[in-house]
């Protein structure tokens, strides 16, 4: 699949301007050809069924006059469909018109009907006076549209979401219980260092309070493999995975895989208040994941995540937070 190198939010503001580019001109001459049989629901539902012949990938047509309500059917590809008298003023695409404007597209929203993601043009029609008689709607389903549909560039930056209020709320009321990882924790990481680094494993997320693993390997991406506290303390697991290259797209060099997975052991063993939930390392985005006791999360490049080391987080004499404030917690 093609990655484009845009933000999530850029990526959206580019099909959108697409969209626009390809609605502009045919939406346009029906405008006008609207404006010449305004009031007469059987030549206007003529004018849409036209132009829908040019835009396969729209759902249906359908004109309202000022007020929004329906003066023509809801023109579909199989024939005209129920919708004349219909008042359409309380639809969020027409909350968002902006006074003067001539075309429009609405913000994504779940349609009443099919309860799908959908969105609206509205194009105004005007008389010869520049007057407004009222707007076509052109209504269609996001799955549907003939856009690039590139995939945005995830951004390598540190991200931080804060999660359950009620558990934030008494973080400092609970202490870490040892688990069956933690008594074994520096096997589990040996073990999961030696799949990631030489039989494929991509994905890896350690769940330490309830002793599992999840992992996804390069040979069958799409499927994840559940391994217990008994596989990640034998070493005989790794004779289960074949021995495979190491990726050279991976953004974590082969040498700090180990460094990385090491981390965690602090983040979960420093402190028996705010410490280490889950952690996961992707090597093909460079990603470290951490969510802590106090339901925080943090995303974080693998080099700054090596750079801050273990003080910055359980806040150890010296380091960046003593006052059991750590990042954690915020």
């Amino acid at each position: 699949m093609e990655v484009a190198k845009e933000t999530l939010q850029e990526s959206i503001a580019s099909q959108r301007k697409a969209l626009m580019g390809l609605l502009r001109a045919p939406l346009q001459r029906l405008a006008a050809a609207c404006r010449t049989v305004w009031g007469d629901r059987e030549r206007l539902d003529a004018a849409l069924a036209a132009t829908l012949k040019t835009l396969p990938y729209c759902k249906h047509l359908y004109v309202v006059d000022r007020r929004f309500v329906q003066i023509s059917d809801n023109m579909g590809h199989a024939g005209p469909l129920p919708g004349f008298g219909r008042d359409r003023s309380g639809r969020p695409y027409v909350q968002g018109l902006v006074e003067g404007a001539s075309l429009l597209l609405s913000e994504s929203y779940i349609s009443l009907k099919e309860k799908r993601p959908s969105l609206t043009a509205l194009r105004s029609v005007r008389d010869e006076q520049g007057e407004l008689l009222g707007w076509i709607g052109a209504y269609f389903g996001l799955r549907d549209l003939p856009l690039t549909r590139a995939l945005y560039a995830e951004p390598r930056e540190w991200r931080q979401i804060k999660g359950d209020p009620s558990i934030r709320g008494t973080v400092f009321q609970q202490c870490r219980t040892e688990s069956e990882m933690d008594r074994h924790l520096d096997t589990v990481l040996g073990v999961l260092a030696e799949l990631m680094r030489f039989h494929g494993v991509y994905h890896a997320m350690l769940h330490f309070s309830s002793s599992r693993a999840v992992i996804w390997q390069i040979a069958d991406p799409y499927r994840y493999r559940l391994l217990d506290i008994e596989a990640l303390v034998d070493p005989d697991i790794c004779l289960a995975y074949p021995r495979q290259p190491y990726p050279a797209e991976a953004l974590i060099p082969q040498d700090k895989v180990r460094a990385v997975l090491d981390q965690f052991r602090p983040l979960r063993l420093g402190d028996e208040t705010l410490y280490l939930r889950s952690g996961t390392v992707n090597l093909f985005n460079g990603i470290v994941g951490l969510t802590f006791s106090c339901d925080g999360s943090h995303y974080i490049p693998y080099e700054e995540f090596l750079d801050r080391g273990s003080d910055f987080w359980v806040g150890e004499p010296g380091g960046a937070e003593q006052d059991k404030s750590a990042p954690a917690a915020r």
